[in-house]
């Protein structure tokens, strides 16, 4: 796998992520485009945006933004259909982890959707909600990590 994390630092670079979650999460899971692309989705202070590059490809994306003092939220996280099962959802969620330290947070925090419960459990990370809840029309759990 020669899977390369790019930090988006470009608008080019946002919108290939973008496209990704179109594809992901509006098109295959039918989320509203309206509760998918939301203020956070920006370059700027407030969200940190990483993609991982298969070749010239953008395969996957994810975006961290600060859910409270020390704490990262994981979110958005997308891989296209034809790169699942090769890693890169990992890759993904262990860069957005090292840029969490580098930011100096020490906690975790995601909305897993439930189907990909026990991936988010094999990097370690519990169920800290009473039950799932839906996030639009689809089952999650929320789950934490200790990053120290």
């Amino acid at each position: 796998m020669a899977a390369e994390i790019v930090r988006v630092t470009t608008e080019e670079q946002l919108q290939l992520g973008l496209k990704i979650r179109k594809e992901v999460f509006v098109k295959e899971q039918k989320v509203p485009v309206e509760e998918e692309i939301d203020q956070y989705d920006c370059i700027g202070p407030d969200a940190h945006h990483l993609l991982v590059m298969d070749g010239e490809t953008a395969a996957a994306t994810g975006r961290l933004t600060y859910y409270r003092e020390g704490t990262a939220k994981m979110q958005r996280i997308a891989v296209l259909k034809e790169y699942r099962d090769k890693g890169y959802g990992r890759v993904l969620l262990l860069a957005l982890e090292e840029l969490a330290r580098e930011l100096g947070l020490e906690t975790s925090i995601l909305d897993g959707q439930c189907q990909a419960e026990k991936f988010y459990t094999k990097l370690g990370y519990r169920v800290i909600s009473e039950q799932p809840f839906y996030d639009a029309g689809i089952l999650h759990v929320r789950m934490q990590k200790d990053l120290q």
